[in-house]
């Protein structure tokens, strides 16, 4: 039996190379599900290309629209709203659930199909951010297994395939420094969302593009380690390596360190995810070390104060983090739209943290109230 994967976020850059993976193992998987958030044609083109059971745009206004484009197609049934998310998730034929959509939004989605015990691929690293604690309780009460598909965190789950129970010392998480490694703050001040998308070894949508030039990308990366492998955030050291080939590695009670290394390809995560614990073939390129140096150095966490931020919203735990996350999108958007400095981002995100009401044990409920009153706030020092 074909395993049956539900995707959401389709029209991203993960979707879009997931369905590739399964394109080349069309033997082993089908795509019961794809959705989207705005892009309505691709959706629809995807949907003819896939055929799976049903479709989902998220946003209302493009119902209609989706629902044109696919006329002729009566087998696919055609979905909107956040509510049509949470329930296909839950549909019986699924098998997987790629969680690709992009920030707070894949939250309430991720919990649906973990209570339907639909094993997780998490492409989604906000799910973590916001509400680690509360994803993790759920996913034992439920039996869900969490595969990681960002590149760094499945490199750490591969890293300790065939480990047991030996003790993680530390976990070295790469960073690629991003397009700004080498700018002075003051040069950092003048940059805008142009300069930010030029991102110099990964092809990834336009807001964690953003996140990975300021680096809070790195620091939600370590919330989500943190929650997936049980690990202090003490233990986990970020160590920017330029040639994104190092992917992450761990080290263990005796010294030794063991990566995972390939060429910045995000299909290579993805597929294992599908098809964990088995490896299968995958038409991509592959790596050559007779060509590539590798370089690490310690991130400046005066420069990339959003990195130092989301350690500190761990250190407080609680809503902290959800604090954080929801600020960051406000800002980040404001910043590809040129309504906020680079610098600036900071500064908000900070100012909100300190505002934010602060809850030491938060409800799902306690979530939701702390996203919209986090982003009120972050919205209203914009002006």
């Amino acid at each position: 039996m074909k395993k049956q994967i539900c995707i959401l976020g389709s029209t991203g850059s993960i979707g879009t190379q997931a369905l590739d993976v399964i394109e080349q193992h069309s033997d082993l998987y089908e795509v019961y599900c794809l959705t989207a958030n705005n892009r309505y044609e691709m959706l629809a083109q995807q949907a003819r290309k896939f055929r799976p059971a049903a479709v989902v745009i998220a946003n209302k206004d493009y119902y209609e629209n989706l629902k044109a484009l696919l006329a002729d197609m009566p087998d696919i049934k055609v979905y909107a709203g956040a509510q049509a998310l949470d329930e296909i998730v839950e549909a019986g034929p699924v098998d997987m659930v790629l969680t690709a959509m992009v920030g707070y939004a894949g939250l309430s989605p991720t919990i649906h199909a973990i209570r339907a015990r639909k094993t997780i691929c998490l492409a989604n690293k906000e799910t973590l951010v916001v509400a680690g604690e509360l994803i993790c309780r759920l996913a034992t009460q439920y039996n869900v297994n969490i595969l990681p598909v960002d590149s760094e965190h499945s490199a750490i789950f591969q890293s300790l395939v065939g480990e047991g129970n030996n003790e993680i010392e530390k976990i070295l998480l790469t960073a690629s420094g991003g397009p700004f490694r080498k700018f002075t703050l003051e040069q950092m001040a003048d940059v805008k969302a142009a300069d930010a998308l030029k991102h110099p070894t990964w092809d990834m949508g336009a807001k964690i593009t953003i996140d990975s030039a300021s680096m809070m990308n790195k620091g939600f990366e370590v919330i989500e380690a943190k929650w997936l492998f049980g690990v202090e955030a003490d233990k986990i050291q970020v160590l920017v390596h330029p040639q994104s080939i190092v992917h992450s590695a761990v080290q263990f009670a005796d010294g030794g360190v063991k990566a995972q290394l390939g060429v910045p390809d995000m299909r290579l995560p993805i597929q294992y995810a599908f098809s964990y614990p088995d490896r299968l073939s995958l038409n991509a390129p592959r790596l050559d070390l007779f060509k590539q140096p590798l370089e690490f150095f310690e991130p400046d966490m005066k420069k990339f104060r959003c990195l130092a931020m989301a350690y500190e919203a761990i250190r407080q735990g609680g809503n902290m983090p959800c604090v954080v996350n929801a600020a960051n999108e406000i800002v980040n958007e404001a910043f590809r739209h040129d309504r906020c400095g680079f610098l600036q981002m900071a500064d908000i995100i900070e100012a909100t943290m300190q505002k934010a009401t602060f809850i030491t044990k938060p409800t799902y409920d306690d979530y939701v109230a702390t996203d919209a009153e986090a982003r009120r706030i972050a919205a209203e020092m914009l002006g």
